[in-house]
């Protein structure tokens, strides 16, 4: 049977992993007998009882530094964080002692863990809606995820159980397929169905450092992320139709390591490139994708590199200022149209 949604995807992935390895538990606030914020856990706790699905304290600090100690005793913790942001509290066990043990010791300690949270905007204002992949990206020793699909969330996760290192594991609120309580918009699994990928009730694995090409296009590459992906498809079927733009969409699935090689060779193709981000632009990872692309791919280039991310500002909590805020279709096509030379 098919999992058909990101929480459904991942909950079943945890589960498998838990039966069969009995040094995999979770932890984390109102995971158990709640469920989870996005009801990822629900039902794991009443399988595998409070020792191996552990409520904790309101405390990210005690979360990481816990699962950190568990992991350098050969325990392999998966970490949940109600909401990235809150994931400020926790970043000195993260950022100077998980990402720096193992070169620190010479190879001798291994911190396989596993670091899972919701980002992106919902309704929630400043401190709920934040998108901060780069504070991860920009640590040596991390590996950092972003699926956008069922598919690739259970691949994903199943490769992330096989790393060594800490893995920030990041899921958009709105790709789960489940509600929450509070916010103003649950689920957009509904509007984006065409694209997202279910995945099998099989082995698996989608490896780190390994792009996805979800549309092959001859004009412009956009490289897009998690909920972008999305937006970006949704706009390249429609430009096509219209206007006969052809678009080529490459979901990079993990940002580190990231699959410069792939994204280049469409730009050699397509001479022209469009990153769409969540994040805020200044100092991210979409300007690091930016940059690279300029660097690697300057002499295939027929126009600058350009970019659609958040504007730089804390996220208001009024929903018409979030989504003039957020990158939004209006945006993305001004700037594709701008680069195939197309303005309006």
């Amino acid at each position: 049977m098919p999992y058909t949604t990101i929480a459904q995807a991942l909950r079943e992935t945890l589960r498998q992993q838990m039966q069969r390895d009995e040094r995999v538990f979770i932890l984390g606030e109102d995971i158990g007998k709640f469920g989870g914020a996005y009801r990822v856990t629900e039902g794991l706790y009443e399988e595998f009882g409070p020792e191996r699905v552990a409520d904790t304290a309101i405390s990210e600090i005690a979360i990481a530094g816990l699962a950190m100690g568990a992991a350098l005793t050969g325990l392999r913790p998966v970490a949940e964080f109600q909401f990235v942001d809150f994931m400020a509290n926790a970043m000195d066990s993260i950022a100077n002692h998980m990402a720096k043990f193992r070169v620190m010791s010479g190879g001798k300690l291994n911190v396989p863990v596993i670091m899972r949270a919701p980002f992106g905007a919902t309704g929630r204002a400043a401190q709920h809606s934040q998108s901060l992949e780069s504070w991860f990206t920009h640590t040596p020793g991390l590996k950092v995820v972003l699926p956008a699909t069922p598919y690739d969330a259970r691949g994903l996760l199943r490769s992330a159980f096989k790393d060594l290192n800490p893995v920030v594991f990041l899921e958009h609120k709105l790709l789960y397929g489940s509600a929450s309580p509070g916010g103003t918009a649950a689920s957009a699994v509904g509007e984006f169905a065409a694209w997202m990928t279910p995945a099998p009730d099989t082995d698996y694995e989608v490896p780190f450092g390994v792009a996805a090409v979800r549309r092959e296009g001859r004009d412009v590459t956009v490289v897009a992320t998690s909920l972008m992906v999305h937006r970006a498809l949704r706009l390249a079927d429609r430009l096509e139709r219209e206007s006969g733009i052809s678009i080529e969409v490459i979901d990079p699935r993990t940002l580190y390591p990231l699959d410069i090689a792939t994204i280049v060779r469409s730009v050699e193709r397509t001479h022209r490139c469009l990153v769409v981000a969540e994040e805020t632009g200044f100092a991210s990872t979409a300007a690091e994708i930016a940059a690279q692309v300029s660097e690697l791919a300057f002499d295939y280039l027929d126009a600058p590199v350009m970019r659609v991310t958040a504007r730089h500002t804390p996220m208001p909590f009024n929903y018409t200022c979030e989504a003039h805020t957020l990158p939004n279709d209006g945006r993305i096509e001004q700037a594709l149209r701008q680069l195939v030379g197309q303005e309006a």
